[in-house]
């Protein structure tokens, strides 16, 4: 079997023969050379080309398009970045709505794209929701976060509040507290959507060369084992493998989110818990869980996994038995007619987090360089955004794009927040996960002591309070 195959659910669902394009084995000259057909890498590419198809750019990928966390995700095309509320809360209202908008925006301008140049990747709108749906604590903590959004300025319309009985219009899960409902998120089938963006940018006059490993990169060029691309500009679009390019990896930390997928569910099963329009939904823990119901009715369900010391990359995503059983375990709470059902795909990702969750879009003018990332594993969306704006940076435009807050125009790469050195990142890591998985057992053990819940809350949120 096709190695690339069992990468994910996703490539394996793929009808085309997954074979890779040629490798570079040439020295090239280019006006943009983008290391990673990825999604920010691609989406780079397609508004480079869109706006200025003269233009000569060149993307290497070290194995195929898709290989890394684009064909690996859990498919919610969110219109958000990480640390919205954050990045935004000290801008004026009328800027930070129109901030809103555009991130609010993202799945919109993804559907106009694929539906212009013919991709086809399951795209539905249907809303995101984010679900009380195991213990008490969690409705506080949704109606905390909805005053929040409140006080930003967010309405209805933007977010809502769904009691049980309106949660079960959409989605019916065994112990509902309510939800907090958005509709600016759509789900995908992820692999569809890179491999057909990867098509489309050939198609515009983009070169793609697959299994071209960057091994060496500097100011204006970047080289290969058997090739090199001297270039105006470098884009260095890896996220989760900043660590293949250094200095990248110290403001980059590869963290691993893993998933599993059931076997196509019976239309008897789907009419008990519904998701009749493609909604994303999760439950509300620091467990950060992720689902959606796939075009073909599978249940897809995901939460982070783990970082490994010294920010080395996990390439074997062959999931233990443990791996697998926490996250049968967490979509058994919420559905326990599907406790027993059959897994048929498990496996992960690399993705890349930002020191402070604070995601980035940088133009290095004086070294060539324009670097989008620190997505924080909503990268589906705001990628698409990275690569509109890194477009921006290089065309050398001043708007809306380039006017936000996680922007830094001619900004050098040591601006960025930079991780602590090993082993404070190791076991700071693993001491913060370690207090999530603690208070989610306590609070989902309805004979937990209340001082018990409460301290495990309290420990579990001084913890996350350090990696901001």
């Amino acid at each position: 079997m096709n190695p690339w195959r069992n990468i994910s659910l996703w490539m394996d669902q793929l009808a085309e023969p997954l074979t890779a394009r040629p490798s570079l084995q040439a020295d090239l000259s280019a006006d943009v050379v983008i290391v990673g057909a990825g999604y920010t890498g691609l989406w780079t590419a397609y508004y480079l080309k869109r706006q200025a198809p003269q233009l000569r750019v060149v993307v290497l990928e070290a194995e195929i398009a898709g290989f890394g966390a684009s064909g690996r995700n859990g498919g919610w095309l969110m219109g958000n970045i990480l640390g919205e509320d954050r990045l935004l809360a000290g801008l004026p209202a009328e800027q930070r709505r129109a901030s809103f908008d555009l991130l609010h925006g993202i799945p919109d301008e993804v559907a106009s794209v694929t539906e212009r140049e013919g991709i086809a990747c399951d795209l539905r709108k249907g809303g995101v929701l984010y679900c009380a749906a195991r213990y008490p604590e969690q409705l506080s903590g949704l109606q905390e976060q909805l005053r929040h959004l409140r006080a930003l300025g967010l309405g209805e319309d933007d977010y809502r509040w769904l009691p049980p009985a309106e949660l079960a219009e959409q989605l019916r899960v065994a112990n509902p507290y309510g939800a907090l409902y958005s509709p600016h998120c759509a789900t995908i089938q992820p692999a569809k959507l890179a491999r057909g963006l990867a098509r489309c940018v050939e198609a515009m006059g983009v070169e793609l060369y697959e299994q071209s490993r960057v091994t060496d990169w500097q100011r204006g060029q970047v080289r290969t084992a058997h090739g090199s691309v001297r270039a105006d500009w470098v884009v260095p679009a890896v996220e989760g493998y900043a660590a293949s390019l250094p200095p990248l990896g110290r403001h980059q930390l590869p963290v691993q989110s893993l998933l599993v997928a059931t076997e196509p569910l019976p239309a008897s099963v789907w009419a008990e818990i519904g998701l009749e329009r493609g909604q994303a939904f999760s439950e509300a823990s620091r467990q950060v869980t992720y689902g959606q119901r796939s075009a073909d009715d599978r249940l897809v369900f995901g939460a982070r996994g783990g970082y490994r010391f010294g920010g080395r990359l996990r390439s074997d995503f062959t999931l233990t038995e443990d791996e697998r059983e926490l996250r049968r375990y967490l979509f058994g709470e919420l559905f326990p007619q599907l406790r027993d059902v059959r897994l048929t795909h498990a496996w992960g990702g690399n993705l890349g987090m930002a020191r402070r969750f604070h995601p980035h879009m940088l133009r290095d003018t004086r070294n060539g360089i324009a670097l989008s990332g620190g997505y924080g594993g909503e990268g589906v969306g705001a990628s698409n955004l990275g690569g509109r704006t890194l477009a921006a940076l290089i065309l050398g435009q001043d708007n809306e794009l380039t006017r936000q807050p996680w922007v830094q125009a001619d900004s050098g790469l040591e601006r960025l927040a930079g991780w602590e050195p090993e082993p404070c990142r190791w076991l700071g890591y693993n001491a913060i996960i370690r207090s999530f998985v603690h208070e989610d057992r306590v609070l989902a053990d309805p004979h937990s002591a209340p001082w018990r819940r409460r301290l495990a809350q309290g420990v579990a949120g001084l913890m996350e309070g350090f990696m901001k």
